[in-house]
């Protein structure tokens, strides 16, 4: 029994669960310092939205973001979450872009690198994790936790034993769904403990109500890592709250070492915030209570607004019942992948439109398909052929790595924003999102030289005088 580190995710996954990813570079710098005397093991502070958001939403650059974190923050450990050969993007990308973002983010600041693949296809993690270990940056495997026929405890052990001898510093045991139950955890963590010899964190979402319940047990087992939201960023869909586990754990062996006083001068930042954005309407109290749709239909939060809006806008909310009864039946169909992004979009949008065609894969998405044909890697159980041909025919699915059937790119970005690029991070912000991107490009310029933005286009850039 040892001390229980806590990873804070209130600068990533914490306002990502909670209000699409919308807090500001400006709302992050005032707490940072405070936040590296709490005693974190460490701030998860970039990766999954954020950096589209930066660049789509709130026209900032992601990686001067980080910069200023890292020059705040001093003594933690910084962290991102990275979606494997997905980078931070959807689709699959060549191996040197993978190379060269991973060297980029670990020079711009990040000290841990959360690597996971949807599929929990350890292929797909190969390059970003060997990257990752080469850059000198601790790389943490996460295992993408599902429940299914296939998906019990061997399956995980199995794999994490893979992901060790792959180079793996740390195991995660990724719950995006808030399905782990705290006595399904006693008993993973508990195996896992025996089976690998690198420390393992629990992360795990509010959207069940299980969470704090399952970190406790999880703790009981051995975890060493469990992540956590400061108190006003926590709950519903986000993470469970830091201070009160951090109170359930004092006078124990397990106790958190986390300054007391400090964390509540940071929730006391973050209180005002928290109005802030409920009466913009950011803050939507629905994603603030338990849902119990996602014990009976394994569907993560973020996929269950996915799923409303997609109704809404076919004037169908009154099918949402069908809707998520037909995402397990679509889920098992194609394999029973586990449900985070991209594949809980792909099983999402192919049950909507299951259901408001009145006929299952009438209309199949592109996604879908290429999912079918493996370019997403290896599903969890191979697809029954009845079903393959009905939604790609007789087209024959791929088996190698997808990233090997991807050429070079790099040099291919970094030709097509000559005119706009200001440093080497902005060829692999244009490689993730390209017209995001050069819509930010086109703004900074405009700022820069306090013109319009909207005389900038591809025929017409400014250079400097």
């Amino acid at each position: 029994m040892a001390r229980v580190k806590i990873t804070e995710t209130a600068f990533r996954d914490a306002h990502q669960s909670l209000i699409a990813t919308r807090m500001t570079t400006d709302e992050i710098l005032p707490v940072a310092e405070l936040m590296d005397q709490a005693g974190y093991y460490s701030l998860e502070v970039w990766g999954g939205a954020t950096f589209d958001a930066c660049l789509r939403f709130l026209n900032e650059d992601p990686w001067e973001r980080l910069r200023k974190i890292r020059k705040a923050v001093k003594n933690t450990k910084l962290q991102m979450l990275l979606r494997g050969q997905n980078l931070l993007g959807y689709k699959h990308y060549p191996d040197d872009v993978l190379v060269e973002f991973v060297k980029r983010a670990v020079g711009n600041g990040i000290d841990i690198i959360r690597i996971f693949d949807a599929l929990n296809d350890i292929r797909n993690l190969e390059t970003a994790m060997a990257a990752t270990v080469k850059e000198g940056a601790h790389a943490q495997a996460a295992l993408s936790y599902t429940t299914s026929p296939i998906h019990n405890t061997q399956h995980y052990i199995d794999t994490a034993r893979a992901l060790e001898s792959m180079g793996a510093s740390s195991l995660c045991i990724k719950d995006m769904a808030g399905l782990l139950k705290p006595y399904a955890a006693y008993e993973l963590v508990s195996e896992l403990k025996k089976a690998v010899k690198i420390p393992i964190d629990v992360h795990s979402h509010y959207t069940s109500g299980l969470a704090s319940m399952t970190y406790l047990k999880a703790i009981e087992a051995g975890a060493d890592i469990v992540d956590c939201a400061i108190s006003p960023m926590a709950l519903g869909t986000s993470q469970p709250p830091t201070e009160p586990l951090a109170a359930t754990l004092e006078g124990t062996p397990y106790e958190t070492g986390l300054n007391m006083d400090v964390l509540n001068q940071i929730a006391n930042y973050f209180r005002p915030l928290r109005e802030k954005y409920m009466q913009s309407g950011l803050l939507d109290p629905k994603v603030l209570s338990v849902d119990v749709n996602a014990l009976i239909y394994q569907v993560p939060g973020g996929m269950l607004s996915n799923l409303v809006s997609q109704l809404k806008q076919q004037g169908k909310e009154d099918k949402l019942d069908e809707v998520l009864k037909e995402v397990p039946r679509v889920r098992e169909d194609l394999g029973y992948p586990p449900l985070v992004t991209p594949t809980s979009q792909i099983v999402g949008t192919q049950a909507v439109l299951n259901v408001i065609t009145g006929e299952r894969y009438k209309m199949v998405t592109k996604e879908t398909k290429a999912y079918v044909r493996g370019e997403y890697g290896k599903p969890p159980v191979e697809i029954k052929e009845e079903i393959r041909r009905k939604l790609i025919g007789d087209e024959e699915p791929i088996t190698c790595r997808p990233a090997d059937l991807l050429e070079p790119a790099l040099d291919e970005y970094r030709n097509a924003i000559k005119g706009y690029m200001e440093q080497e991070e902005d060829v692999l912000s244009y490689a993730l999102f390209p017209q995001v991107a050069e819509n930010f490009f086109k703004f900074r310029q405009a700022e820069k030289y306090k013109i319009d933005s909207t005389l900038l286009d591809q025929k017409y850039q400014v250079h400097p005088v």
